[in-house]
C-alpha cells in the first residue's frame, strides 16, 4: 500500500485539517500518517483558539514518522508560524521527499486568520519552491500573485505569475467571488481547466484540505498530475453531494460517502 503524510493542524470538529486529511487519504486508498503543527479549538461556526506545537516537537514528529514509514506523498496544510515552516522545509530537503502538495492555508472558511505575515514570507521563500503542486483558493492566489482576481482570465494570469515565481504547478481553485466549481491547473507553460459541478450545499467546511489530500493520495499511487486532480475533483463532488448536515454553521462533508462493506 502506498503511503501519504499530512502535515497540518488538528480540527476538533473533524471536518478539516488533519482529521479531514486522514479520512480523505483512507478513502482514496493510501495509508495515512500525520504530523500535527497546531491544536485548534473549532467547530462549524468558527475557530476559538489555536496552539502551535514547538518547532522541536514538530521536527521530532517528522523524523520519527519518516525514518520508519517513508511517505510516497506529502500534503502540507495549516502552518501558522515561520519557525514551523522552516522545520518542514529542512525536513523535505533532509529526506529528499517527493510529491509535495501544499495547500497554502491562510484564512479559515469561517474567516479566521490562520497565519502570520512573517510566516507567509517564509512560506513563499522556502516552502513553495519545493512544492510539486500548490492549491490556492482565490484569496490565497491573490496574496501569492499580488493581483486581484475577478475573472477566469485573471485566474490564468495569477496562476502564471505564481508558477513562474515559485517554479511549481498551480491549481487555482474557483469558488469564492468566482461563484463556480472550476479549477485551473497551470504547469509546463500551459494550463487546463477542470470543470466541476456546482453543488448546492452550504456545508463546505474542509473542502480545501480534502481536495489537496485527495490529490496527494493520487500522486502517491503513481497517477500523473492531470489524473490526480481529475480524480480528486470527482471525490470531493461525491463528498459534497452526499449532503451531510451536521452542526449549526458550515458543516463538514461526508468523506466516507463511497466506503461500503461489513465494517
Amino acid at each position: 500500500m502506498q503511503t501519504a503524510l499530512t502535515i497540518a493542524g488538528s480540527d476538533t470538529c473533524g471536518g478539516a485539517g488533519i482529521q479531514a486529511d486522514i479520512k480523505t487519504m483512507t478513502a482514496n486508498g493510501v495509508y495515512a500518517m500525520s504530523a500535527i503543527t497546531a491544536l485548534t479549538a473549532q467547530n462549524t461556526t468558527g475557530v476559538t483558539g489555536i496552539m502551535d506545537v514547538t518547532p522541536d516537537f514538530l521536527r521530532l514528529e517528522l523524523d520519527t514518522v519518516i525514518t520508519d514509514i517513508r511517505p510516497d506523498a506529502v500534503k502540507i496544510g495549516m502552518v501558522s508560524s515561520s519557525e514551523l515552516i522552516k522545520v518542514i522545509s529542512e525536513t523535505l530537503i533532509k529526506y529528499d521527499l517527493t510529491n509535495i502538495v501544499v495547500d497554502p492555508v491562510m484564512v479559515a472558511t469561517s474567516g479566521a486568520r490562520l497565519i502570520s505575515d512573517d510566516a507567509i514570507d517564509v512560506l513563499k521563500e522556502e516552502l513553495l519552491p519545493m512544492a510539486t503542486l500548490i492549491t490556492p483558493n482565490i484569496p490565497e492566489a491573490e496574496v501569492l500573485s499580488g493581483m486581484e482576481i475577478r475573472s477566469p482570465e485573471d485566474m490564468i494570469e495569477a496562476a502564471l505569475i505564481i508558477n513562474k515565481r515559485y517554479g511549481c504547478a498551480v491549481l487555482c481553485k474557483g469558488g469564492h467571488n468566482m461563484n463556480d466549481a472550476n479549477d485551473l491547473l497551470y504547469r509546463d507553460n500551459s494550463y487546463r481547466w477542470f470543470y466541476g459541478e456546482r453543488i448546492d450545499n452550504p456545508n463546505t467546511h474542509g473542502t480545501g484540505c480534502t481536495l489537496s489530500s485527495a490529490i496527494a493520495s493520487n500522486l502517491a499511487k503513481g497517477c500523473d498530475m492531470d489524473t490526480a486532480v481529475e480524480s480528486a475533483k470527482r471525490y470531493i463532488s461525491g463528498a459534497l453531494g452526499a449532503m451531510l448536515d451536521l452542526g449549526s454553521g458550515r458543516g463538514p462533508m461526508n468523506h466516507a460517502f463511497a466506503i461500503e462493506g461489513e465494517y
